[in-house]
């Protein structure tokens, strides 16, 4: 009646098994480092690097407990934020010896300490959010203005090009602000203006007054269109953020949109704001140009001559100098797709997808320039880069452009890795900033580690002074709950937050009532007569449906908080559902096979040790504790 069978108890000695390794990182805490990036897209952080920055620290007698190459980072542990600040200093002296232009991103982190053997399996700590680990905040304010602007200037370039296909012969188009200015000579040029921006651009509207004997056009966006432009340049913005943050590892990072303008980043576990800066001011953009090849161009390319006016100087990755032409082509806003692959010659290639008016303007300029080269420019943090400049064999249509030539198979990898990255819509200004330190997050760690922590003897000497040893058996099965869930949320990588704590705290209560639930139910059968092996037996059986209808509707709030809630809510239902299902589990099946296995094959069992039961209008117990 009450026997398990083996296969049953293997199950749950393999979830016990599983839960304490995958729970046991999260004992090891977390030790200082320092972590090397590139600072610039023509860098690369290998197996050469981490050899750069070990000759360095050992220069300097600085010995580091671990330096491993992890993605596209270098990290390199100690064993206080002591030697980590020294540490830090001496790699940034070493790496980047022009203050100026830095080609790497040296700064503070924290990396888990998670033995070898364990990481081995795949098990490591539960990510900690903000509060719990500290680290950096930053809101940063999206100009929207400058986005507006940068728009004009696209649909300058557009307006031009639909006016030269109509042959409308026009006195010029100015941007001034936000609103584009054309120039007419007579009424009737400016009506075939308004007729094309009419029928081809439906986002605009036009406003025609005279001007002396010629007409002005004002062109500006429809409020509506404006708003759309906003939207997308925030949502770009986030975007390229995301890209970028991630060359820092940091784990679960925080990109997300305050009110119309604002983005908000929450870095958890960084401690250098400054470090933090010089990845986000990495965001690149992306043009395409011209090279010019008059003589003055050709000239000023190969060291001779000074740079034509009209023309830029801007360096390839291997040094050489290229001319390029100012008026841009297309932006990184034309482009929605870039992977790397093949050509037909099977060499490495990058092959870029733009949208329709790409596509059109790409068709156009390559139909007019063919044996001429195109640049394709890279700027971060102000200063431009050649990614490639090849030439243009013969018109390109269909929006699916190949840059191929000498590269090999990594350059192409990260090039397309670049171009993917895209390019910020608008420039943005950080208006708040806050690093949370190490020290606060550990205070708050351990203040809900004791909350949880005395919350669990609480309810363990509760249990055992009132059920014995059956509040024996309900606080083990409550200690293999929180095992449980600590474990679900390291495999999970789940991010655990103040609020996530209080719902830790709170999945204990839930998780003890089942077994209170159940325990009662079993006293409930010695009290109407029946024999302990039946009591067990039937208390366990008829608890097992309340227990499922009170968590379901528990879990149904739980989903509906992660569903529609956000940032610590979410931090807290997250915690909440999995709590729910690691309780069910915990105080029926594991607490079962405990009564199984002690009471279970025990053929003549006269009492059980559940406390006190008392039999309705008497004062003498049924079953008293052996």
């Amino acid at each position: 009646m009450n026997r398990y069978p083996l296969w049953k108890y293997l199950i749950i000695a393999v979830a016990l098994v599983v839960g304490l390794l995958y729970a046991l990182p999260n004992l090891f805490g977390e030790a200082p480092a320092v972590q090397v990036s590139a600072g610039r897209s023509s860098v690369k952080v290998d197996s050469t690097t981490v050899t750069r920055v070990e000759q360095a620290l050992a220069a300097q007698g600085i010995t580091p407990t671990l330096i491993q190459l992890e993605g596209n980072s270098v990290r390199a542990r100690f064993d206080d934020t002591g030697v980590q600040l020294k540490a830090r200093d001496t790699i940034e002296g070493v790496l980047n010896p022009v203050k100026d232009n830095p080609s790497y991103v040296v700064a503070l982190n924290l990396v888990p300490r998670t033995p070898v053997w364990l990481a081995g399996l795949g098990a490591s700590p539960m990510y900690l959010g903000l509060d719990l680990r500290g680290g950096v905040h930053i809101m940063m304010q999206v100009d929207m203005a400058a986005a507006l602007q940068r728009k004009a200037d696209v649909l300058a370039a557009d307006l031009r090009s639909a006016l030269r296909e109509k042959n409308v012969r026009h006195g010029g188009i100015q941007r001034s602000g936000q609103t584009l200015e054309v120039h007419a000579r007579d009424a009737a040029t400016a009506q075939a203006v308004q007729n094309l921006i009419t029928d081809q651009f439906p986002d605009l509207q036009v406003v025609q007054t005279p001007d002396g004997s010629e007409f002005r056009l004002a062109v500006s966006l429809k409020p509506p269109a404006a708003l759309l432009v906003q939207e997308q340049a925030l949502k770009q913005n986030i975007t390229t953020l995301h890209n970028r943050v991630n060359e820092l590892g940091v784990a679960e990072p925080v990109i997300q949109q305050q009110g119309t303008d604002r983005i908000v980043i929450q870095l958890p576990g960084i401690q250098d704001p400054a470090g933090v800066k010089k990845i986000i001011g990495r965001t690149a953009t992306l043009e395409v140009r011209l090279v010019d090849e008059s003589a003055e161009g050709q000239a000023a390319e190969g060291g001779g001559g000074s740079v034509p006016f009209g023309s830029e100087r801007f360096l390839e990755r291997d040094g050489r100098g290229v001319i390029v032409k100012r008026e841009v082509l297309l932006t990184g806003e034309n482009l929605t797709d870039a992977q790397a692959g093949f050509d037909d010659q099977q060499q490495p290639a990058v092959h870029l997808t733009l949208d329709s008016k790409g596509a059109r303007v790409f068709r156009d300029v390559t139909a007019e320039n063919i044996g001429k080269r195109m640049a394709i420019i890279l700027f971060e943090k102000g200063k431009g880069e050649v990614v490639t400049a090849p030439v243009i064999r013969s018109e390109i249509g269909g929006g699916r452009v190949q840059i191929s030539g000498s590269m090999n198979t990594v350059e192409a990898n990260d090039t397309a890795l670049l171009l993917r990255a895209g390019s910020l819509a608008a420039p943005m200004e950080i208006i708040e900033e806050r690093t949370i330190g190490p020290s606060l997050g550990k205070e708050n760690i351990e203040r809900g580690f004791n909350s949880v922590i005395w919350g669990f003897v609480a309810v363990a000497a509760f249990m055992c002074v009132y059920y014995m040893l059956f509040g024996v058996f309900s606080s083990l099965a409550l200690g293999f709950n929180l095992v449980l869930l600590v474990a679900a949320l390291s495999m999970l990588q789940a991010t655990l937050t103040l609020p996530g704590m209080a719902a830790m705290a709170l999945a204990l209560g839930m998780a003890i009532d089942a077994n209170v639930l159940i325990n009662e139910r079993v006293r409930e059968e010695l009290r109407n007569g029946s024999s302990p092996q039946t009591a067990i037996n039937v208390g366990y059986d008829t608890a097992w449906g309340t227990i499922l209808d009170s968590n379901i509707t528990s879990l149904i709030a739980g989903v509906a908080l992660l569903a529609f809630g956000s940032g610590p809510v979410r931090g807290f239902a997250v915690v909440h559902c999995i709590g729910i299902l690691t309780s069910m589990f915990s105080a029926v099946v594991f607490s079962r096979g405990l009564v199984n296995l002690w009471y279970g094959r025990q053929k003549k069992l006269k009492t059980l040790s559940i406390g006190t039961v008392w039999r309705p209008g008497t004062d003498s117990n049924v079953a008293k504790a052996d």
